[in-house]
């Protein structure tokens, strides 16, 4: 360009002929010819259609990424798999020119909507008490020693603005119970509308328009706080904009600076009492007063919140032969005698419950690692195996369950098995748990061990003593015909007689 200035400029200014031009630039009389014709101050070049790979795929793959440009962020395809998917159809071409075609596509695309106007809303406006909005988001925090990343759970109402985070290990349905009614709990009610985009807690399947095929427990939990669930068009998320705005701003302004935690209790513990200090904080923008002014007011619309929903997801296990169930690459016992038997596993977010036979069988605290962070771990109860070992009392000695019992059981376990029968009486021992409370079987153990005498008969005889003794304690009511009328005396100077050596007795 700067070449065609210099000539234009030396022959139609300086009046120098093309011979001189050809001279100085060393091009010849015709290209100089042909750039002084040309009625641009641009040289334009022919770019030849050369045929590519790509073209016999081109509308197949035009119309992958519409179908990937409608999908939410985290359900799309890369270019890079949509390069593979087209290996697989006999597309020997290069990446490179996919991602070409791809940053093409997109480009034209933007544009068109450009034109068309997208990018222009209507705000909206919600009567008190009307509507919450719920998103999930993930962030970081320090909990335990370790940073980790966690799923914060953000509820909003519409009206007041008023939110509500907590922070979970995990974005599962009973994770998604559990945040609404704690942001019920907090926010003071519940509204008469939800607004939820369609993840898959929620939506099973994502119809023509706004057909929903809505997950059941999802169903009967808002069926039980009694709100109208609405679910945003796929890739739609200015559809809830205030709680998308929500996690935004709580990034920076809850998230960023924040002290750590010991668990992840005392972390949400600090997160409802931060959202209710940002409320007074944050002016509404819209209507007088702060958020928490406003949210006061709108309390009066919501519906008081009632019992809580029962948020557990059940799944039907069968317990192995070593009486264990597993469940998101762990193991939790089970009493031995429902080994190989099918039970069903309540998953809350703390805690798994066993029940079989419409009665609770165990209860555990629930493991929540990701499986690439921590390998698969078991969780023993050795009461639940001392069914086995009174059959198997040689499974003493090794048994995994009861090297987690309390330490006065596995001292005297350490004595008993230093003699012959040893397992046969710690067993007995064991067993005294099923008829009697822990703590005095415990107790008499310790007794036992503290006094020297660690046997099966000691540790028997100070439980009957220690049981005993609270039974006594009680005041018996006799029935009035048992009552005697008159009560014998002691008369100890008979036994005195028989003390005296010159009275002989028979022998």
């Amino acid at each position: 360009m700067e070449l065609l200035s210099v000539i234009r400029r030396w022959h139609y200014r300086d009046r120098i002929p093309i011979r001189e031009i050809e001279r100085r630039t060393g091009l010849s009389r015709n290209t100089i010819r042909k750039y002084l014709r040309s009625n641009t101050v641009e040289v334009k070049f022919k770019v030849p259609e050369r045929p590519s790979r790509l073209d016999p795929f081109a509308d197949r793959l035009s119309d992958w990424l519409r179908v990937e440009a409608g999908k939410g962020r985290k359900g799309r395809r890369t270019v890079r798999q949509i390069h593979m998917d087209l290996v697989a159809l006999g597309y020997d071409g290069s990446y490179g020119r996919v991602a070409a075609f791809a940053r093409c596509w997109q480009a034209r695309r933007e544009a068109a909507q450009q034109t068309t106007g997208r990018g222009v809303f209507v705000p909206l406006f919600f009567q008190p008490g009307e509507a919450f909005q719920f998103d999930w988001s993930e962030d970081w925090a320090t909990v335990g020693g370790k940073r980790i990343k966690l799923q914060a759970a953000h509820t909003k109402l519409s009206h007041s603005r008023a939110f509500v985070v907590r922070a979970y290990k995990l974005q599962t349905h009973e994770m998604l119970f559990d945040a609404l009614a704690e942001a019920f709990r907090v926010l003071g009610g519940v509204p008469r509308r939800g607004i939820f985009d369609n993840m898959r807690t929620a939506v099973d399947r994502v119809g023509a328009g706004k057909m929903r095929q809505v997950n059941a427990r999802f169903a009967a939990m808002a069926s039980h706080y009694l709100f109208e669930a609405t679910f945003c068009n796929p890739a739609s998320g200015w559809e809830k904009g205030q709680v998308e705005k929500n996690v935004q701003d709580a990034r920076r302004q809850i998230w960023q600076g924040m002290p750590p935690f010991a668990d992840l209790s005392s972390l949400n513990t600090w997160l409802e009492a931060r959202c209710i200090e940002r409320w007074s904080e944050l002016f509404h923008g819209v209507l007088p007063g702060s958020v928490a002014e406003v949210h006061a007011r709108e309390r009066m619309s919501l519906m008081p919140l009632g019992r809580a929903f029962d948020g557990f997801v059940e799944h039907t296990k069968r317990v192995s032969p070593t009486c264990l169930v597993h469940f998101e690459s762990n193991r939790y016992s089970v009493p031995a005698s429902f080994a190989n038997r099918p039970v069903s596993l309540r998953v809350y977010p703390d805690r798994l419950v066993v029940v079989a036979e419409g009665q609770a069988l165990c209860e555990h605290v629930r493991i929540v690692e990701r499986a690439h962070d921590v390998p698969g771990r078991t969780v023993y109860d050795w009461r639940h195996y001392l069914a086995v070992i009174q059959r198997k009392p040689g499974a003493l000695r090794n048994g995994a369950p009861f090297a987690e019992m309390p330490e006065a059981f596995r001292r005297l376990q350490t004595q008993f098995l230093r003699r012959p029968g040893g397992e046969r009486e710690m067993v007995d021992v064991l067993a005294l748990v099923l008829q009697h409370d822990e703590q005095a079987v415990l107790c008499a153990v310790q007794l036992a061990l503290e006094g020297g005498v660690a046997t099966k008969t000691h540790v028997l005889n100070i439980l009957h003593r220690l049981t005993d003794g609270k039974n006594t304690a009680a005041v018996i009511d006799a029935p009035q015909a048992l009552v005697l009328n008159q009560e014998p005396r002691a008369d100890i100077e008979r036994y005195d007689a028989l003390r005296n050596r010159e009275v002989r007795h028979a022998s």
